[in-house]
């Protein structure tokens, strides 16, 4: 069958034997939002004559109390509309993230290469829905192009295409089988491990394996941890819909955090020496967390250049070759500061932080020496 991959706001990860690719969505998640393009906002009535209505009732002073309370009141009623269909949550207002309907299967699928001329559809960097025309090759690295295959404009019109249609959630990553007109798959560690193992006939380097079996028990108990309290637990602070369920899932949050910048102070990767696909999955958090958790998901206790080994494991992923140039950041902004309407209704879009610069993460790491100091723990212990 041939599979054509429809991948969210990501960042794209060389592994040397075929693109392996996260969202944030873990990140961005595992999955988008439900918001559909980037159409720009419709345009705000004339600042004149909002001005003269305002003056006609009540002059130079600041809006009556009655009327600052019913906007609030209608805007809190909408706001939790909006979130209980972005962003569904439990009794306590906690973000309750939906599982994925359609899971890989390993043993049964059989994935080949895509017919020559096919390309596959791949949704905006930022993470919009929306298939653009601005498809560019560099080398095995594809950015967002019209959908040719199918011929669709957005991902929901790919899920449809499916035999007996599709009514359910449209998420991202996405793995489409272009030959049968079917999902393959829409869970993120389900198509990194594919990409990772289950493609080696198509790649340049069937040796490398970021989850070799002596390692998968120690990323497995990785994965356990850094998924939900990190990877899904920016989004349980940002889809927060109740003070309690913030403040527990942002202590969640900063405790994992400090934990794992412990740890990284005497390991070079979460597994010791070997980067993994525990690695790849942090990542991909790591990199958006000072550009956009910190400030719209309300992650502010501490930024990530406060931790300095996290900090440094960061930027040496980042500088492994092909890594920053699928680093988006101006997509990355404006798939969130721009498509997550109820969390930024102005769509403003903040000025890039100084630390989130090329020149900043290319700075040297200096973790080389981990390496040596792991082998002398691992001799003595």
């Amino acid at each position: 069958m041939f599979c054509t991959s429809l991948l969210s706001s990501s960042v794209l990860f060389p592994t040397g034997k075929t693109n392996v690719v996260d969202t944030g969505t873990k990140l961005k998640s595992r999955h988008g939002s439900p918001r559909m393009s980037l159409d720009p906002p419709p345009p705000n009535p004339s600042p004149k004559i909002l001005t003269n209505l305002t003056r006609l009732l009540w002059g130079q002073a600041l809006p009556p109390q009655l009327l600052i309370s019913t906007v609030r009141s209608t805007w809190s009623t909408a706001w939790h509309l909006m979130m209980s269909q972005l962003a569904p949550s439990d009794p306590s207002g906690s973000y309750t993230r939906p599982t994925s309907q359609f899971r890989a299967n390993f043993k049964s699928p059989q994935f080949s290469r895509q017919k020559p001329g096919t390309l596959p559809p791949i949704p905006g960097v930022d993470g919009s829905w929306e298939f653009q025309d601005n498809y560019v090759r560099d080398g095995n690295r594809l950015v967002p192009a019209l959908d040719n295959a199918n011929g669709c404009k957005t991902l929901r019109e790919v899920y449809k295409l499916r035999r007996g249609g599709y009514d359910g959630r449209c998420t991202v990553p996405m793995l489409w089988d272009a030959e049968r007109k079917e999902v393959v798959c829409n869970e993120s560690y389900d198509i990194i491990e594919l990409f990772n193992s289950g493609l080696n006939e198509l790649a340049c380097n069937s040796e490398l394996d970021l989850s070799p079996p002596s390692l998968k028990k120690q990323i497995e108990e990785w994965n356990r941890v850094i998924y939900p309290k990190v990877n899904n637990g920016v989004y349980r602070c940002g889809f927060a819909q109740s003070q309690e369920a913030y403040d527990t899932a942002v202590n969640e949050l900063f405790i994992t955090l400090d934990m794992l910048n412990d740890h990284l102070g005497s390991c070079r990767y979460l597994c010791r020496e070997m980067m993994t696909l525990a690695d790849v999955c942090l990542f991909t958090t790591l990199i958006r967390f000072d550009l956009v958790y910190n400030v719209l998901f309300k992650c502010t206790k501490k930024k990530l250049i406060e931790y300095p080994n996290l900090h440094g494991y960061m930027r040496e992923i980042y500088q492994i070759p092909k890594v920053a140039a699928t680093c988006n950041f101006g997509a990355i902004s404006d798939g969130y500061y721009k498509i997550l309407f109820p969390l930024n209704p102005g769509s403003i879009r903040p000025v890039m932080p100084s630390v989130c610069e090329h020149e900043v993460l290319s700075e040297p790491h200096n973790r080389e020496y981990l390496s040596a100091i792991d082998k002398n723990i691992q001799v003595y212990v």
